[in-house]
Formats: C-alpha cells, sequence, structure tokens
C-alpha cells in the first residue's frame, strides 16, 4: 500500500510517505555532550560513522518547559503545546481546583502524526520506556490484528492484542520486565524495535526511552558510556534492516548541586507564602509525575497561581530578585514566549538558572532516593538538544529548528 501514497497532512505540515521504514528516536535526558563524549571514547562506533561521514548532526531547540511529555507529544504531532496542549507531566486545573497528571488522551487537543498515517494504511509501532506515555503516544490509533503496535516496556508483561496491538513481548525479546529504575527499561525498547523491524517491518516507529541513566550519570562517565554504547549497537541494527532513523531528545540535563553535592533549591511555596499570605498562591511543578526518585519532583521551571488581588507586576520583580531565578513572566509573555497553551499554566512562570531547581517547600520533597548528586532539567538551559539523521539531509530552511521537526526531517529530507 505504501507505494500508492505520496503524503499525508496533519496539524498543518505535510509529510512524504517513507520509501524506507522512519524510526525516530527521543532519547530522554540527551544532551548532545552525552553522544558526543561517548563518540570521543570510542564506544559509539555507528554514531561516528553517522556524524562524520554518512548522515546529519544538527543542534535543535526543545520544549520550555524542557520536561517528558510536552516534548514527547510535541515530536509525535510535529507542533508546540500551544498547538497540542500537553504543556507539562502535571498541571492545575483552576476551573475544577484539581491538580492533574498529564497523562490522559483526553488532554490532547490534536492528532498525533502516527493517527494520521495509519487512516492511510501506514503500519504504526510505538514502544515507551514508562506506561505513563503510552496512551498519549497511542491516542486513537487502532490496535488488533493487523493494526497498531503500542506498548511500554514498564508493563510488558502485561500487553493483549486488543489493547497494545501485540501480545507475548517478553517471549519476542526475550528479556524479563525491567525496574523502571534502570538502563534495562530503555533497552528492552530497542531490543523489541529490532525484533519488530524484521518481523512487522513497520513505516513508522517511534522509540522513547527514560532518563534514569542521565539523572545519575554526567556526559563521558562510565555509567553514561555504557548505555550509550549499548543504544549505538541497536541502531546499528535497525540501520541494517534498512531503516530511516533520526535521534532528538526531549531535553538535556544539567547538575543542579553545589560543589558540596547538595541541592541548590529554590522553595518557592515559602517564597510565595512570605511575598503574600500562607497558601495565598498555589506553586505548580510541572516535573512533577509518578517517577520521582531519581529528581525528587525538583526542576528548573514552575509556575505559580495567585489570588485575584494579587500585584503580578510587583510579584515578578521581587521573584526576580532572587539568587538563582533567571526569568518571571505573566502568563501572556511566557506562554508567548515558549509557545505554551495559556489556560493550562499559571498567572506567574518562572525559570531558574543552569544549576538550581525550584520546589514548593522542603517538607513536600523526598529526597531520599538520590543516590548521587541531583542532575536535572526543564529550563532553558536544557532547551538544546541533538538531531541526527542516519542518512543526508537537504532542503532545509532557514530558521532554528526544533524537536518536534524530527519527522518532518526524517521523512521531508533525508536521502533515502
Amino acid at each position: 500500500m505504501s507505494s500508492q501514497k505520496t503524503s499525508v497532512s496533519v496539524n498543518g505540515r505535510e509529510y512524504q510517505w517513507p520509501d524506507k521504514p522512519c524510526v525516530v528516536v527521543c532519547i530522554d535526558g540527551s544532551e548532545p555532550d552525552y553522544i558526543e563524549q561517548a563518540i570521543e571514547a570510542g564506544v559509539m562506533p555507528w554514531m561516528k560513522k553517522v556524524v562524520q561521514q554518512q548522515g546529519c548532526d544538527l543542534r535543535v531547540d526543545c520544549v520550555v518547559p524542557s520536561f517528558t511529555n510536552p516534548n514527547n507529544i510535541s515530536i509525535v504531532t510535529g507542533v508546540p503545546p500551544v498547538v497540542h496542549g500537553i504543556c507539562g507531566n502535571f498541571y492545575y486545573d483552576r476551573a475544577n481546583d484539581r491538580e492533574v497528571m498529564m497523562n490522559e488522551p483526553e488532554l490532547l487537543r490534536t492528532p498525533t502524526i502516527f493517527k494520521a498515517f495509519q487512516d492511510q494504511g501506514a503500519k504504526i509501532a510505538v514502544i515507551t520506556a514508562k506506561d505513563k506515555l503510552r496512551r498519549l503516544l497511542g491516542n486513537e490509533l487502532v490496535m488488533g490484528k493487523d493494526g497498531a503496535i503500542c506498548f511500554s516496556s514498564e508493563k510488558s508483561d502485561q500487553v493483549t492484542l486488543e489493547e497494545n496491538g501485540i501480545d507475548n513481548v517478553l517471549d519476542m525479546v526475550g528479556m524479563e520486565v525491567p525496574s523502571v529504575y534502570s538502563a534495562e527499561l530503555s533497552e528492552f525498547i530497542f531490543a523489541a524495535g529490532v525484533k519488530l523491524m524484521e518481523s512487522v517491518r513497520p513505516d513508522l516507529m517511534y522509540l522513547s526511552t527514560t532518563d534514569y541513566i542521565q539523572h545519575k550519570f554526567a556526559p563521558g562517565s562510565d555509567g553514561a558510556n555504557s548505555f550509550y554504547a549499548m543504544m549505538d549497537k541497536y541502531w546499528a541494527q535497525l540501520d541494517e534492516l534498512g531503516a530511516v532513523i533520526a535521534l532528538t531528545a526531549d531535553h538535556g540535563m544539567n547538575a543542579k548541586h553545589d560543589d558540596a553535592g547538595e541541592p541548590n533549591i529554590i522553595y518557592l511555596q515559602d517564597e510565595m507564602d512570605r511575598l503574600l499570605s500562607p497558601a495565598a498562591a498555589r506553586v505548580i511543578l510541572p516535573i512533577t509525575d509518578p517517577y520521582v526518585v531519581h529528581h525528587g519532583a525538583l526542576g528548573s521551571y514552575a509556575t505559580v497561581y495567585l489570588p485575584d488581588d494579587a500585584d503580578v507586576d510587583q510579584l515578578k520583580m521581587q521573584l526576580a530578585d532572587i539568587d538563582g531565578i533567571d526569568a518571571v513572566y505573566d502568563n501572556q509573555e511566557g506562554c508567548a514566549r515558549f509557545d505554551l497553551a495559556q489556560d493550562r499554566m499559571g498567572d506567574l512562570i518562572l525559570v531558574s538558572s543552569k544549576h538550581v531547581v525550584i520546589g514548593t517547600t522542603a517538607d513536600r520533597h523526598d529526597l531520599s532516593g538520590l543516590d548521587v548528586p541531583l542532575r536535572s532539567h526543564g529550563g532553558v538551559t536544557e532547551q538544546v538538544v541533538p538531531l541526527i539523521v542516519s542518512q543526508p539531509v537537504s532542503g532545509l530552511e532557514q530558521g532554528q529548528l526544533h524537536n518536534y521537526d524530527a519527522f518532518n526531517v526524517a521523512l521531508n529530507h533525508a536521502r533515502q
């Protein structure tokens, strides 16, 4: 069927039908330095060949807040959060006075690229590390026999043909269900991706990892290099199987601690209580998700909901004076600056500096799970990420590219 197709239109963008399988990989938390140092250490031979001879090595911007959900959904819709509506991992539903995980498909305001291609007969495979993303990524896809395949390595022992488009995944991959807090959670994705490329050969495949390793290990460390060597091996296999591969990231990662290894934290709810009155304002940290062991729900981005009588301009000035706060915006300014949906952000948006994170109050953050000094993300300082394509690329227009251009670059500009 694919030979009969020419292009697919979705969310205001046109995508050429692939002559070869197209695999887009989101390497969670992968600032460019991880790949650069792993190449220099000699542990990524396939990647070295791609960036130096075979393909294209670009630097692009991710979405801010530089968190998992808004960036993965931007990549798979090809548009920023102002269009698709997923502006964090977590948000405050002011109308219903409830704090909500942004994992529910009904929060999506646009279809995915996968949905548009499946409607035209494409075979789709989506594998993600954590199950929190699965339903968003697989929104509106038809599963079942001859339908799309969409599952997480976290719940790979619970897949069904009806729910996930596949069964017996553990037998197919030959691995046990990995721990959520492990490198194997990501390795399972790639092992499964290779097996599906050998058997099903999807037209579009999306593989999204977890940043457990990047939260623990700095670029160039043994732990990081071992993880990137593992991924390199699987990418080489996908390349050998004839896929066009585009690799990007949802965000970078930085150290967020002082010289003694203690986290650099601004407790913003305490600051708001001091500037106004206790509990008059509500601080929301969009990094919040069910998996906080490696970051303690601490990132470099926050939004604040204010009482109706608050002096927004005065608060902006007062908060901007706090050491470690890089920028304070009102709702309109911040949403315009970062292409966010205004109804899913607070009255203020704050971004902290490179080595500083924002919390609520000290008693709300459990840091007992941090077995290494804090590394995290969320701000502008984690915005630059790689976009590496396994084939030469041509015809790109001038202007800043984003990670959500990955499918556009791979399908419309890679030489297949």
